[in-house]
């Protein structure tokens, strides 16, 4: 009897015990929040170059206020559209304060090839002029209280991605960029300037961009030891990240299209390639 007695009281105290740590383990503590549902915040951002005005956007989640790692994007040839800042938003859920600049300034944009050749020209023609204004919107974010300076990067798209590589060769300090189906040799590849480790996520299929531009490429940035990746993705043409590039390729004719398993693909290597370089 007694050593039933001695057992029953063992177990009471046991099962107080495991009752007692698994209440402590279901109290909330600020030190161990629960992940929150990102809260995307947008708005313009303007700024300016000389006379020049810029109608950039930015996106961030507002459900943490820590500074967090800059992603600045430049626009296809169409100008800074709706799919530039889908993809500021897209950024924005992953924890980046993302910013959308306005390359030609005043907002401008393009609704066909035509137009969209003449705003794009002058910036191949001059990288320069590129730079300045790139620069511009780098230092304007610089400023965000939200920014974390020591990391920032660029990604491009299209004609944004050829400028995003030129604003690597020529020497902008930047944690790394990004070029989705970009020109690849628009500036001369130099080792004195060239610093930033270089993703490019390219077509296989990609006319505007072929295999002769992709190994002279290559050949230039092995010749001085570039930080670089190169991903190129089957069956994909240029503008493959663009869901409206199919509608707008069989309305002018051009070779462009979507395609949502390179968009995929390119995407979560952009994410892999962002978790090197933010570390």
């Amino acid at each position: 009897m007694q050593k039933h007695s001695i057992i029953s009281f063992f177990s009471i105290v046991l099962f107080s015990a495991l009752l007692s740590c698994n209440s402590e383990t279901k109290k909330p503590t600020l030190a161990d929040p629960s992940p929150a549902a990102p809260v995307i915040k947008t708005q313009t951002l303007n700024y300016a170059l000389d006379t020049v005005q810029m109608n950039g956007f930015i996106a961030y989640d507002e459900s943490f206020k820590t500074r967090r790692p800059v992603v600045l994007i430049v626009h296809e040839w169409w100008g800074l559209n709706d799919y530039a800042r889908l993809r500021a938003s897209k950024l924005a859920e992953l924890g980046y304060l993302a910013f959308a600049i306005d390359l030609y300034g005043n907002g401008t944009t393009a609704d066909n090839p035509e137009l969209a050749g003449k705003l794009a020209g002058p910036f191949y023609q001059d990288p320069g002029m590129a730079k300045k204004r790139f620069d511009a919107a780098l230092q304007t974010i610089r400023l965000n209280e939200l920014a974390d300076t020591t990391r920032i990067a660029a990604i491009g798209y299209c004609f944004g991605g050829a400028q995003v590589i030129n604003m690597a060769k020529l020497g902008d300090h930047l944690a790394g960029v990004v070029s989705f189906h970009g020109n690849l040799n628009v500036v001369p590849t130099d080792k004195a300037l060239l610093h930033t480790p270089i993703l490019v996520c390219h077509g296989a299929d990609d006319k505007f961009v072929p295999e002769t531009e992709v190994a002279i490429f290559k050949k230039q940035m092995d010749s001085i030891g570039a930080s670089y990746t190169f991903k190129s993705y089957a069956g994909a043409t240029h503008a493959f990240t663009n869901p409206g590039a199919t509608a707008m390729g069989q309305k002018f004719s051009i070779p462009i299209a979507y395609n949502a398993a390179a968009d995929s693909a390119s995407w979560n290597d952009m994410k892999t390639f962002f978790g090197t370089i933010f570390k």
